[in-house]
């Protein structure tokens, strides 16, 4: 019973965000529908669903896959999207960016999906990324990530540069008065760009220094070196892009070296409570990440959504901030989808760049889709707790997101 009262909730908080009623579910005759060659018909419309599911990313990406899950289930309750249900399509991209752009082609070119959702790491969207380009498909993307990118055929859902980076940036250097930077990451573009990025903003407009800079391959278990290192130069700040598995290894060997909360400030940009879940709070207990969202955030539409989440996923699950953004695909497409009456690709982009699409109760809090394809949203700052959960100690204005910022290109 508690179940279906906040399944009840969300759909009724989400439909007037949306300005949706039930009735707008009613089926839609099927001419000009069913005949844009996608996999749609009178009763359903097929999608896909494409992150890791093994490998290295399995940690970081399975609760996204579980969110895009939920909200799907919701909106079928619903009644679907122009009165038809959304069948998925799930495939595994194995923490390998060759076989994101391998299943990419197969949801697109022999299941005919309408849109996937899907990819985690820079890598895997770029690889994927010429596939949806070349067969006009549509990709929502849930991560956060280094901009410097704009696809008629992808809307980004998380976070661009201006939004983490730039502000994650400014808050520790004028809250902890830092002015010297460790920068590590993995090894891949994501990480690679946005040191880059960081490295420019610490030099050119905080007036720090950076005293050293790493990257480890993806998946590596051993940060000892890198560790000596920070020992040596006692950077004011640890900014931190490990991503994937190789979380566990990182903070475990921090905090036996001694590197913990109490002693010194790490802020990164790649924790988020799915990590945690294998990291362990008390491993990570008084560092800080820089995110939009926290499953700790306190309002109703959040409260909501993490108990639907819950009674889905299992009371030991958790929801990090891919896994929120992840979320809110389904409904922005479904948003977009309806406002242009077809399930065309290209009538449903350009619904989605001049319809002015927003969510008053989203999980995070209000957001709003640009033309740019991102999300105008707020920028977090929390520390961690031995619990696993975050407390939030900064949160920003509503950012307008700026794929492109000049002089950090």
């Amino acid at each position: 019973m508690k179940s279906n009262l906040a399944i009840s909730r969300l759909r009724k908080l989400i439909g007037v965000a949306l300005g949706i009623t039930l009735a707008s579910n009613i089926s839609i005759a099927s001419a000009g529908v069913n005949d844009t060659g996608l996999a749609v018909t009178d009763a359903a419309v097929k999608v896909g669903i494409l992150h890791s599911l093994t490998g290295t990313m399995a940690i970081s990406e399975t609760g996204a896959q579980e969110a895009e899950k939920l909200a799907i289930k919701q909106i079928n309750d619903m009644g679907g999207i122009l009165g038809r249900k959304i069948e998925i399509i799930q495939e595994d991209g194995a923490s390998d960016w060759p076989t994101f752009a391998e299943k990419s082609r197969k949801l697109l070119v022999k299941d005919k999906v309408a849109a996937v959702f899907g990819c985690w790491t820079s890598a895997s969207r770029k690889a994927a990324l010429p596939v949806f380009e070349k067969e006009n498909g549509l990709l929502y993307y849930p991560t956060f990530y280094e901009g410097l990118e704009q696809s008629h055929n992808v809307i980004y859902t998380g976070q661009e540069a201006t939004q983490q980076i730039l502000a994650g940036l400014d808050w520790v250097a004028r809250e902890k008065g830092a002015k010297t930077f460790y920068l590590i990451g993995s090894d891949y573009i994501w990480p690679r760009t946005s040191m880059k990025i960081a490295r420019k903003h610490i030099e050119n407009v905080l007036g720090g220094k950076v005293v050293g800079e790493e990257y480890k391959p993806l998946g590596n278990t051993q940060f000892g070196s890198v560790i000596n290192k920070i020992r040596l130069k006692k950077p004011d700040v640890i900014y931190a892009a490990v991503v994937g598995g190789s979380n566990v290894a990182w903070f475990k060997q921090l905090k036996a070296a001694g590197i913990t909360g109490q002693k010194q400030t790490l802020l990164t940009l790649s924790v988020t409570e799915d990590e945690v879940l294998g990291i362990g709070g008390e491993n990570l207990e008084g560092f800080y990440s820089v995110m939009k969202y926290f499953q700790s955030q306190d309002n109703e539409n959040n409260k909501a959504f993490v108990k639907a989440f819950k009674d889905m996923h299992g009371d030991d699950s958790v929801i990090g901030d891919v896994t929120q953004a992840a979320y809110l695909g389904p409904w922005l497409w479904k948003a977009a989808v309806e406002k242009a009456g077809s399930f065309d690709v290209d009538k449903v982009v350009k619904a989605s760049e001049t319809s002015g699409i927003e969510l008053t109760t989203a999980p995070e809090g209000y957001v709003k889709l640009h033309p740019n394809h991102h999300l105008w949203s707020k920028t977090r700052v929390a520390k961690w707790n031995k619990d696993g959960q975050a407390t939030i100690v900064f949160t920003s204005d509503l950012i307008e997101p700026n794929p492109f910022p000049e002089g950090y290109q």
